[in-house]
């Protein structure tokens, strides 16, 4: 297709053309129902001045009779710029006047009509045009009184001429106007097709080009590039899944099979045997709360959970979450607090807020234990907090264990990342992964922050109306 087929193909174009249409179609209406209205105010000014020149014949001729209209009408049908006068006998005949010639049968109807004339004095052959009336007077004389039209024509004629160059005017700027405005649209929809063309090549770096004037153009790029660099966050972190998921679940595979393989080959009891499945199970159970972490943040990333939302009492979970992990805290040498006086009231899927929870209360109680906390010099203890900050509620799980440098934090969100690199403790890398997960399908977020020492984790959710009692 060339460049002008598709520049005329295109919505902005097409949609100029159909306003131009309508303009002009607006401005051949008001142009005609103006010249219309000036021939009637015309033909209604010469009406009266007719009809009052009838009026004052009519008292002439009752006064005088036929011999001093006769001479009245000659007398004002010598002056420049008079009305048409003419009064003939019963047979036709001209006895005064300023009219030479007319239409046939114009005398033979008495009233209103539009004719043809020419003033006895004219020295051209053009004929002219006139709004005259008959009137019949006593006797079987015939009065003829008009006004010539020319001003009424050349009236029209400058509307007509003013309206021809109007549209002429309109048509022009309208094209120009409509291949200009056409042309930097299409530039642009060029611009973000040949945009789109590389990112389906494979390049999901690419953006839509912004021309920073803020119009529809502008946002919609905007929206686009925000899924874009949403997209293409996803396809990074499904390769990073991917290539973690290859690494981490490699290794306890391998560790079960040589275990069964060993079971095999050197077990001499029943006792080896069933000493050997126990430890597959618990190597499967393992790898069955991985894979089960890893749905459960594909379902929190993918939206699906919002589907259960419910209103509840965050407050409630934070008592629920620390009655259930006091007992592995006592057994690590911790102790497990929780501050929750007041409601906190917030929307959303319960059991996954509660999971979020309890992976922030785990890894604090895996990585805060007493030894720890008697390097740093602080109390060997785990506080969860749940309360209203703003108009958010900010559930907390502070320890004074180790903590995670700042420049970790962005990274320890992502999946299988573990700081630890001798993974002598148990886990997988998934639990700040989905309290992040969580927390972005709430339209909240996930903070690490310093609680000198330690780390505080803090899962700020909106906040949601009063929890009913």
């Amino acid at each position: 297709m060339t460049a002008l087929g598709k520049l005329l193909r295109t919505t902005a174009f097409q949609l100029t053309l159909a306003y131009l249409f309508i303009f002009v179609l607006f401005a051949a209406t008001l142009l005609g129902y103006f010249a219309l209205n000036t021939r009637r105010l015309i033909n209604e000014q010469i009406t009266r001045t007719v009809t009052s020149e009838v009026n004052r014949l009519r008292d002439q001729f009752n006064e005088a009779g036929i011999r001093g209209l006769v001479l009245f009408i000659d007398v004002r049908s010598r002056r420049p710029g008079s009305s048409l006068y003419l009064v003939t006998t019963p047979n036709g005949e001209g006895l005064a006047g300023n009219v030479g010639s007319l239409e046939p049968g114009v005398l033979d109807h008495p009233g209103w009509l539009e004719t043809s004339y020419r003033r006895i004095e004219a020295t051209d052959e053009v004929e002219h045009r006139a709004l005259v009336q008959v009137v019949e007077l006593p006797g079987g004389f015939r009065l003829l009184i008009g006004r010539d039209l020319e001003e009424r024509e050349r009236i029209y004629g400058i509307i007509a001429n003013a309206g021809r160059w109007s549209f002429a005017l309109v048509v022009v700027l309208g094209l120009a106007g409509g291949f200009f405005v056409s042309s930097r649209v299409l530039k642009r929809i060029d611009a973000m097709t040949g945009t789109a063309n590389t990112i389906m090549a494979g390049d999901l770096s690419g953006r839509l080009p912004i021309a920073g004037t803020g119009d529809e153009l502008d946002r919609l790029a905007n929206n686009v590039n925000a899924m874009l660099e949403r997209i293409e966050a996803l396809m990074r972190g499904l390769k990073e899944v991917s290539d973690n998921i290859a690494h981490d679940l490699k290794t306890p595979l391998t560790r079960m099979r040589n275990r069964c393989e060993q079971a095999l080959r050197g077990a001499k009891s029943d006792g080896d045997y069933r000493a050997a499945l126990e430890s597959t199970i618990a190597e499967s159970d393992e790898l069955i709360r991985t894979f089960d972490a890893l749905l459960m943040i594909a379902r929190a990333e993918s939206g699906h959970a919002r589907d259960n939302m419910t209103e509840f009492d965050a407050a409630e979970i934070a008592r629920d979450v620390c009655e259930l992990y006091e007992p592995l805290a006592e057994e690590k040498g911790l102790a497990l607090k929780v501050e929750a006086p007041l409601a906190a009231p917030v929307r959303g899927n319960r059991e996954l807020v509660s999971q979020a929870l309890a992976n922030l209360v785990d890894n604090a109680i895996k990585y805060a234990g007493p030894e720890v906390s008697k390097i740093n010099g602080a109390a060997a203890e785990i506080v969860l907090g749940a309360g209203a900050d703003g108009d958010r509620i900010a559930l907390s799980v502070a320890d004074h264990g180790p903590g995670i440098p700042d420049a970790d934090r962005g990274r320890v969100v992502e999946r299988f990342v573990r700081l630890e690199l001798s993974r002598s403790l148990p886990g997988s890398g998934l639990g700040l992964s989905l309290a992040s997960a969580v927390a972005r399908l709430h339209g909240g977020e996930l903070k690490l922050e310093d609680n000198h020492p330690g780390l505080r984790s803090v899962l700020a959710l909106p906040r949601a109306g009063p929890v009913s009692a």
